[in-house]
Parts: structure tokens; sequence; C-alpha cells
């Protein structure tokens, strides 16, 4: 049997994830933003972001008004 390894980081407000050896990825919550071959470019995509904070309807409807 096959057990998945994860690798998962969060930083900036962003996911930082491997899964498997595989491509390390840059996620919200809803979007994949980038694909990098190592941890470090990854985190220093994150980096170069500005910091990502997930909207609530709550927070988005007392804005609107």
């Amino acid at each position: 049997m096959h057990t998945a390894m994860l690798s998962k980081t969060h930083f900036n407000g962003y996911d930082v994830i491997n899964v498997n050896n595989g491509p390390w990825r840059v996620c919200t919550h809803h979007d994949r933003l980038g694909s990098f071959s190592t941890r470090e470019e990854a985190m220093a995509f994150a980096a170069s972001l500005p910091a990502y904070q997930e909207r609530t309807a709550l927070g988005a409807a007392t804005k609107a008004h």
C-alpha cells in the first residue's frame, strides 16, 4: 500500500505545498498561484506576494455598505 507524503507550510497567508516529491505549489484556499522545482523558489515567490487574508461573506457585506 502506498502512503502519500504531504509537506505543507503556511507563509504570508499562502500555503506552500508539496505532495509525493512533486512540484512545490503556492496556493490560496481557492487558487493555485504557481508551481516550483524547489521549496526555496516557492517560499521566495510567496514572500514576494502581498499578505493574503481570505475575505469572509460577512466581512465583504459590511464593507459594501
